[in-house]
């Protein structure tokens, strides 16, 4: 919808929408979180809920999806995720369908908050490794929905060669070329299996110095697992990195192609690609390095 730049996504909407569909909640307050999101704008409800306000319709498509799957999977992982508890519908000139879930206690995930490092990158890997072992059966297919998280890596061969040919005077052509020829070299061999699909920091919450919760399924679906692994790159090093590692039943192919994503994302942002925040670019140049350096150590 080419108008979607003047809806404001504010207290008085999410209020007024509240009171409309949902007037068991219309006298609970309701006040933006600290870190509300782009794709999605996020709202205290009272003390225990939360309202989840897609940006646009390609995040919008994403609510339904949630609203089915999230309370399948909830039940069988080791660390909670969200849990909607109800589906608004349009109104009061917003155009699409939003959700109310439980809120879920937290801090985004920063290294200072975190007591051991090896041991979150522990616990992340085998929440996981318990997602993908989930029976997948009927769960959504990558596609356009979650921007091709679990699809092959191949959608991003056109991006990523023309990120390495803008920065051809900044970089070892040579080396990003081989990392990247390794990663799309290999295919997914197993069933397809759950992707979380947007395995960042400010999607993991943290709680007296624990991973508490994984929050913003929008980009689930079924697939490869290898872009479910960036963080391997973009947060862990080191200890971290292997104790990761470790608690992920993968081969070495995947691994090559979860690093195959890290590089993508820092090589658009590092060239400035459309749709790329500049602002990032100076810690993508470091998980370039990362990624080159984990490269050649594995070879």
């Amino acid at each position: 919808m080419s108008n979607i730049g003047k809806i404001n996504i504010d207290v008085p909407l999410v209020r007024q929408l509240i009171s409309n569909q949902f007037p068991q909640w219309a006298d609970l307050p309701v006040k933006p979180v600290a870190f509300s999101g782009w794709d999605n704008r996020s709202f205290h409800l009272g003390e225990h809920m939360s309202v989840r306000m897609p940006s646009a319709a390609k995040y919008a498509e994403n609510i339904e999806k949630e609203q089915h799957w999230l309370p399948i999977l909830a039940p069988l992982l080791p660390i909670q995720i969200p849990v909607p508890l109800a589906m608004g519908k349009p109104g009061e000139g917003y155009p699409w369908h939003w959700s109310v879930y439980k809120w879920l206690e937290g801090n985004t995930t920063t290294l200072e908050r975190i007591n051991n490092l090896p041991q979150f990158a522990t616990q992340l890997g085998e929440f996981l490794a318990a997602l993908q072992s989930i029976d997948a059966t009927g769960g959504p297919l990558a596609g356009a929905h979650n921007f091709y998280r679990g699809g092959p890596l191949t959608t991003y061969d056109a991006e990523t060669r023309q990120s390495i040919a803008i920065l051809r005077a900044k970089i070892d052509i040579g080396a990003i070329t081989d990392v990247w020829d390794t990663a799309i070299a290999s295919t997914w061999q197993g069933m397809p299996v759950w992707v979380h699909g947007d395995v960042a920091v400010g999607n993991l919450l943290v709680v007296n110095g624990q991973l508490s919760a994984v929050i913003d399924f929008g980009g689930m679906g079924v697939g490869d697992p290898a872009c479910d692994l960036v963080l391997a790159w973009t947060f862990f090093k080191g200890a971290s990195r292997e104790a990761f590692r470790a608690a992920l039943p993968l081969d070495n192919a995947t691994w090559a192609r979860g690093r195959g994503w890290a590089l993508w994302k820092a090589l658009i942002i590092c060239a400035g690609l459309p749709g790329t925040n500049h602002s990032e670019a100076e810690n993508s140049w470091r998980i370039i390095d990362e990624v080159l350096s984990d490269h050649k150590s594995k070879k």
